[in-house]
């Protein structure tokens, strides 16, 4: 079933194609582009219409362009003023042409874990929609809406900022009937200046919210009167959740083991129990605003809990997997990959997650970090002061890596202190000769920091032989 066709595309961006073409979905990367996808040349870091030649010959059905590349068919493109505000209004046309129930994320940490946990419980309950990967920019907002299907039951669009004034356009275009804020943490300060500065630009989400929408808000932050003043003056509801007693989603208890979170939910219907597949305190904050969302915006909560228990961590996100060290005999490390991002308050999330691990044949509680970037004025100190965080006292060893987290090794009692290396790369070097069987290795950081590589480094150690969450 086609997604758009030569004429809608037409009348949806204001452009012209002389060609009759149906495309199935939407493409800005000729790496990921499926046949059959209008490709959208977005200039980016490259011009996309140095690509389309490309594209077309890889089964694209047409290219959205603002110009015809030299030796391309002139019937396969769309011919738009310019690229992104096209596809903009291609977003916006494909909203005002579906049903769904539009939900909306942002928040300083777990936006997407909150987005990929909501779809989870989504499951069985209709149609679902949401953004791939981290799609919450001012291009990855209006792709997600123009590759929505007309017959989506449910929409989850993430929505992120790195600079002030980015969120109210990104919300306005989804118009979503549900919108939640994960938390409010310090992220982006160098832009920002001050955490209220975040809240603020955090809380103009909800300024998109469709007449009779429900506001979903944190309250365990220092910054909610902000996020509820806002949110009151946009909704027509606003649901609070955490663990003050205020809360209407209010979490009464959190329990870890090694591979499981069960929380203990207070709602204004009765207490719930909720049993999640993974272990960490920052997934069961994550998981409440998730099954608020959900329950708002119509679903079942009694099966969303249900599927959610069956949610894992997507990789550089907590995912958690054996490494084998040997063929033939049952030697292993254990790897929890959660090196996409960093903040303060994601690493002591991450930091509690390894400290509540157990493990085997005398193993030891590795972490791996690297420099938590866009922290501002106060960076070195935030790093430094991670080492006061209770979780600490139970890991073996800190390697660092990264002119930040050198204030962090310099903080640490010297027993935990492990190595220091200026680069990823470097570190990725030496690291993997200190490990021995049993160990469990966090490795964290921003995606700046490069510590992924780190991530790569272990795995070609052996053979990932199951993924735990």
């Amino acid at each position: 079933m086609s997604l758009w066709d030569a004429a809608t595309a037409a009348a949806a961006t204001g452009g012209h194609s002389a060609g009759d073409w149906a495309a199935t979905g939407v493409s800005i990367d000729t790496r990921t582009l499926q046949p059959g996808d209008l490709f959208v040349a977005l200039a980016a870091e490259r011009d996309g219409h140095d690509f389309v030649a490309q594209a077309l010959e890889g089964g694209a059905a047409a290219a959205m362009v603002s110009r015809i590349p030299e030796g391309v068919d002139a019937a396969r493109c769309l011919v738009v003023d310019d690229v992104l505000p096209a596809l903009e209004r291609l977003g916006i046309a494909a909203r005002a042409h579906t049903a769904a129930k539009v939900i909306a994320i942002t928040g300083s940490v777990g936006k997407t874990t909150a987005k990929d946990m909501l779809r989870k419980a989504l499951e069985g309950q209709g149609n679902i929609h949401a953004a791939v990967a981290s799609y919450n920019n001012h291009w990855g907002v209006p792709l997600t809406l123009a590759r929505m299907p007309a017959d989506t039951d449910f929409a989850v669009i993430e929505i992120g900022m790195s600079a002030p004034g980015e969120i109210a356009p990104l919300t306005r275009m989804a118009r979503p009937h549900v919108a939640l804020i994960t938390t409010i943490a310090p992220a982006h300060l160098e832009a920002f200046g001050v955490i209220e500065g975040i809240a603020h630009e955090k809380a103009s989400i909800y300024e998109g919210l469709e007449p009779g929408g429900i506001a979903i808000v944190p309250v365990d932050v220092e910054t909610a009167p902000i996020l509820l003043a806002k949110a009151e003056s946009c909704a027509a509801r606003c649901l609070t959740f955490g663990e003050a007693e205020t809360a209407d989603l209010r979490l009464t208890d959190i329990r870890l083991s090694d591979e499981a979170t069960i929380l203990r939910l207070s709602t204004p219907e009765g207490e719930r129990l909720v049993k999640l597949s993974v272990s960490g305190r920052h997934y069961a904050g994550n998981a409440v605003c998730a099954l608020g969302a959900a329950e708002a915006a119509g679903a079942d909560p009694t099966r969303a809990a249900m599927a959610l228990s069956h949610w894992q961590p997507v990789e550089g996100r907590g995912q958690r997997e054996r490494i084998q060290l040997s063929r033939t005999d049952d030697i292993a490390i254990e790897l929890i990959d959660d090196a996409f991002n960093a903040n303060p308050t994601s690493l002591a999330a991450g930091l509690e997650v390894l400290a509540a691990t157990r493990p085997v044949r005398g193993g030891r509680r590795i972490a791996v970090l690297g420099d938590m970037l866009e922290l501002g004025p106060d960076a070195e100190a935030m790093h430094a002061e991670v080492a006061d965080l209770p979780s600490v006292e139970v890991i073996d060893v800190i390697h660092t890596s990264g002119p930040l987290m050198a204030h962090l090794r310099d903080a640490l009692p010297g027993a935990r202190r492990g190595l220091h290396r200026e680069s990823a790369a470097e570190l990725c070097r030496e690291l993997p000769r200190t490990l021995r069987p049993g160990d469990v290795v966090l490795v964290k950081g921003s995606k700046g920091s490069k510590v992924s590589r780190v991530v790569d480094a272990l795995r070609k150690l052996g053979q990932s032989v199951d993924g735990r969450g």
